[in-house]
């Protein structure tokens, strides 16, 4: 598949089928990741790859943060693609994915540095999401598993030196989820040219 279908075909999935992903397959996607461009070259990311009850653990935490959001449901963006019902089973089980993966930085105390290894990470789970695509996989970046971070990092041992970037399930997905529209699709207040 190449990159500008797998850009178009890319979704945030959070229902996957139970099925395996192999060790080959979360390489690949690893070294894709490690392909990404950086700043300075410093290619600062480093990835968590989490499987069984670890994932378990992480929904629960997830899951506790949510209250306020549920509470708030009907107003949230996400009420337009899921139920109420089917983002509290995604946010307790990951919707199921059999692998997680969960990109690091080391914290730089230089602002700009820091900027510029928060941004390369970026680079380097968009590589991951697209090349999961390219392979008929499902990811969702998720944001929140972070909110509970302190108890993130309690389960999955991150050191206090580390800064979380980017959290995503990992599997084949159980179904593809529709395309939500882009805000200004033909890029008319995005996008501004100068000479």
């Amino acid at each position: 598949m190449d990159v500008l279908k797998a850009i178009s075909k890319r979704r945030a999935v959070r229902q996957y089928r139970p099925d395996a992903v192999s060790w080959e397959q979360v390489h690949a996607l690893l070294d894709a990741a490690n392909q990404a461009p950086s700043g300075l070259n410093r290619q600062p990311w480093e990835f968590l790859v989490v499987t069984g009850k670890k994932i378990r653990e992480m929904g629960k935490s997830y899951h506790s943060t949510l209250t306020e959001y549920l509470n708030n449901w009907e107003a949230s963006p996400m009420s337009r693609s899921l139920s109420r019902d089917e983002f509290i089973r995604f946010s307790k089980t990951y919707g199921g994915a059999p692998v997680v993966i969960v990109v690091l930085v080391k914290a730089d105390p230089i602002p700009n540095f820091r900027k510029a290894d928060l941004e390369s990470a970026s680079a380097a789970m968009q590589n991951l999401l697209l090349a999961a695509t390219a392979l008929g996989l499902g990811t969702c970046w998720m944001t929140g598993p972070i909110h509970d971070e302190k108890t993130l990092r309690a389960i999955l041992a991150i050191p206090g030196d580390r800064e979380i970037v980017a959290v995503t399930p990992l599997g084949y997905p159980a179904g593809i989820p529709d395309a939500p529209p882009r805000h200004d699709p033909d890029l008319a207040t995005k996008v501004r040219w100068v000479e």
